[in-house]
């Protein structure tokens, strides 16, 4: 199917950019929903799939609502307010959907499914206000234990992008960017043009311009949002996700390391180069050697300094590097 969206020149001159917590969330589902997970993100479902098991948490509905492929319950996505909206505004706006959009949205659901609606979703369509506040709890615990302690990783790719764009904008135009979005995504003299399955719909007047939302978890497709009057919303795969999970190793250097230990510490230097991926303070005293009540204490000198986030993930807290650190155990890589 293909979907095209008009633009007039005032349509065009408001495209703006968005970085949205809950296309992430979606994407995530979605890249879950696969089994195996697509190769780009295996490493990080082969950490998180476990997670979620241990903490009991029951995605079922969730993952209903979100399949491998096919529709996307718009009420999910709500228009993001700027450019940078927090996970809880997200999760308010779809907390106050209304029932006849939940119903609608789900309605889309059940005819990929013969007409039929998964059992999952059924206390949603009939009862939408009283279990809208059960699934945005659902995805709160999701997010806490699948994204937030890679949210600042996540993150830094997805600004990377719109400031890569935003540059790309001023030098060519905003054409030659949204030309440049994708391989099935094409601009063709005032249209935007998607050319794949299950769009939701033919055309669109964009009337309202177009919300671009950069994703690390949508490749390999682009996704979209439809709800007028709201402006579309189209979710594209960012530069640099190929790289985003990528094993980041200690310091490069045996000089650099020793420098760094000079600094802050071998053990200190030590743990942060464990923190390769998120990890609680029992598995990192286990691989280090050090005590839990000594690798507690260094962590949180960490986390003062900014070098390192803490993140409840069911009865666990799980500490992550910043940019900052990254950067600090990787001269290379410029700190965002």
């Amino acid at each position: 199917m293909r979907t095209e969206l008009a633009f007039s020149a005032n349509d065009l001159a408001q495209t703006r950019f968005a970085v949205s917590p809950m296309w992430e969330v979606v994407t995530s589902l979605r890249a879950l929903a696969h089994a195996p997970a697509p190769a780009l993100h295996r490493r990080w479902a082969e950490q998180v799939r476990p997670r979620l098991a241990s903490a009991g948490l029951d995605c079922g509905r969730l993952a209903a609502m979100v399949p491998a492929t096919g529709h996307l319950p718009d009420f999910l996505n709500p228009t993001p307010a700027g450019p940078s909206p927090a996970l809880a505004d997200e999760l308010a706006a779809i907390g106050a959907t209304d029932a006849e959009q939940v119903r609608t949205d789900l309605d889309h659901v059940a005819a990929e499914h013969g007409g039929r609606l998964p059992a999952r979703l059924g206390p949603l369509y009939r009862d939408p206000a009283g279990q809208l506040p059960r699934v945005v709890t659902e995805i709160q615990a999701y997010w806490e234990l699948a994204l937030a302690p890679y949210w600042a990783r996540i993150r830094a790719v997805l600004e990377a992008d719109v400031f890569h764009r935003a540059r790309q904008a001023v030098e060519h135009g905003t054409a030659r960017v949204l030309d440049d979005l994708h391989e099935t995504v094409r601009w063709d003299g005032g249209a935007l043009r998607l050319e794949q399955r299950h769009c939701a719909v033919e055309r669109i007047d964009a009337a309202e311009g177009l919300l671009l939302v950069p994703s690390a978890f949508a490749w390999p497709r682009v996704l979209t949002r439809s709800l007028p009057p709201d402006p579309p919303q189209l979710a594209y795969p960012a530069r640099g996700t190929a790289a985003l999970w990528e094993r980041r190793s200690g310091p490069g250097s045996d000089e650099h390391a020793d420098a760094l230990a000079a600094v802050l510490g071998r053990s200190r230097a030590r743990l942060l180069a464990e923190l390769d991926s998120p990890a609680s303070t029992t598995e990192l005293a286990r691989r280090t050697g050090l005590s839990a009540a000594g690798v507690s204490q260094h962590l949180t000198a960490l986390r003062a300094a900014g070098l390192t986030s803490a993140h409840r993930a069911g009865h666990a807290v799980l500490y992550a590097r910043t940019a900052v650190a990254d950067a600090l155990l990787d001269p290379a890589r410029p700190a965002t």
